[in-house]
């Protein structure tokens, strides 16, 4: 009776299981799907794993059937003697030997061809990104644009992308599924990859070589964009920053530990060493058009928290000039760091934490305050006065540094 009792269970819970995982492929929303290709490098591989999808289930189905036909064939019944045993069957063993050859054979020309394919040179005229791996962020560079950015890739639609990559430190992996890829980053060496986008979009990118506590946290976003509107976003990347106040948000809420807290930008700063641009509409994709596959959404930890304050741009520049963030930071006119990411267009990218967290004031605040207990083994040290740290910002500081930074379009 136990034993039907947990038989009838196990085959309740493979039934459940079934059809979770069916309903789940019903889906058609898959944004991430390597099966969509949009460029000729994604198709390309495509077309390999259908070939070798295809000849697969032709062996795979033969074999099978075959050793079905075995077993039923030569079961054991009563009353037989023993099968006879054969030996030294020179015909069977040159059979299973061919075999296996050909198989190879057929998996080999289709794989070599499309190798040949994805790793010959990219076309002339193609643009060139460099692409730099960091523990744990991306490093962009277009030299053709005299152009330097972080964990956001602006791409022209129609345009073949030759990208040069390179890490700092350890081993990456550069991967944007419906684009192509992936092709690792490898030290003291460079490394090709190139491909034509053919629509516009937002896609995910992350890196697949484990490369350190968070390689999970290694992600970027790539924005297709219209040539023209590239060509605009190229020039203003250029240019020093134009200096907006970054814009209120609706209800701001602390996920910490329950209680409120949010930072609110305040009047627009002024430029505090470059002249700023003329502002007006950016070139750069809005983050409250963000498709929900590519926003950003991770918990803050429960106890890292910032008092309800309001920060102030003017306030947050006269901070930044004599900071630590000098040190590591690049904000063109101001401070010219050689570590960390460059902020000159910081509070136009729609992220922090390369991909983790939406841009906004408090989640800014608390980034500064408190970045490795956001991202564990994050190379910026924690910057929030605490117990340990008694010298550090209060959270009007680093509120204030926060609407500083995101002024920076």
């Amino acid at each position: 009776m136990t034993s039907h009792y947990r038989t009838r269970r196990l085959a309740i819970a493979a039934l459940t299981a079934v059809i979770v995982v069916g309903l789940a492929a019903c889906s058609t929303t898959v944004p991430n799907t390597t099966l969509e290709p949009k460029t000729e490098f994604g198709r390309a591989i495509d077309a390999l794993w259908d070939t070798l999808l295809f000849w697969g289930t032709i062996v795979f189905i033969l074999v099978e059937a075959f050793l079905i036909y075995v077993v039923i064939r030569f079961r054991r019944r009563e009353g037989q003697p023993a099968p006879r045993h054969v030996h030294g069957n020179t015909t069977l063993e040159i059979a299973w030997t061919l075999a296996p050859a050909v198989i190879l054979a057929i998996i080999a020309v289709p794989t070599v061809k499309t190798i040949f394919t994805t790793q010959a040179n990219a076309p002339r005229g193609s643009l060139t990104v460099e692409v730099i791996g960091h523990q744990w962020w991306w490093e962009f560079r277009y030299p053709e644009h005299n152009v330097v950015t972080a964990n956001e890739l602006y791409l022209p639609v129609g345009r073949t992308v030759n990208f040069a990559l390179k890490t700092q430190d350890v081993l990456h992996s550069f991967w944007i599924p419906q684009l192509g890829g992936k092709r690792d980053l490898i030290t003291n060496r460079t490394n090709y990859l190139w491909f034509t986008p053919e629509s516009t979009s937002v896609w995910n990118g992350v890196c697949v070589e484990y490369c350190g506590t968070s390689h999970a946290n290694m992600r970027f976003k790539t924005f297709v964009v219209p040539p023209e509107q590239f060509d605009a976003w190229a020039n203003h990347q250029r240019g020093g920053p134009v200096f907006m106040p970054a814009p209120t948000p609706t209800a701001p809420t602390d996920t910490g530990a329950g209680a409120a807290a949010a930072t609110q930008p305040a009047a627009q700063a002024s430029a505090p060493a470059a002249q700023p641009q003329t502002s007006g509409s950016l070139p750069t994709f809005p983050a409250d058009q963000l498709p929900l596959y590519a926003a950003s959404y991770n918990p803050v930890p429960r106890n890292l928290t910032i008092g309800n304050v309001t920060g102030d741009a003017a306030r947050g520049a006269q901070i930044y000039r004599t900071a630590p963030c000098i040190a590591c930071h690049v904000v063109q006119g101001v401070s010219a760091g050689i570590v960390g990411p460059t902020l000159t267009h910081f509070g136009s990218r729609t992220s922090i934490g390369a991909g983790l967290f939406p841009n906004d004031p408090r989640h800014l605040a608390l980034w500064i305050k408190n970045s490795p207990a956001m991202k564990p083994g994050s190379k910026m040290p924690p910057f929030g006065k605490s117990p340990t740290m008694p010298a550090g910002y209060d959270d009007q500081q680093l509120a204030d540094l926060a609407a500083y930074l995101l002024s920076l379009k």
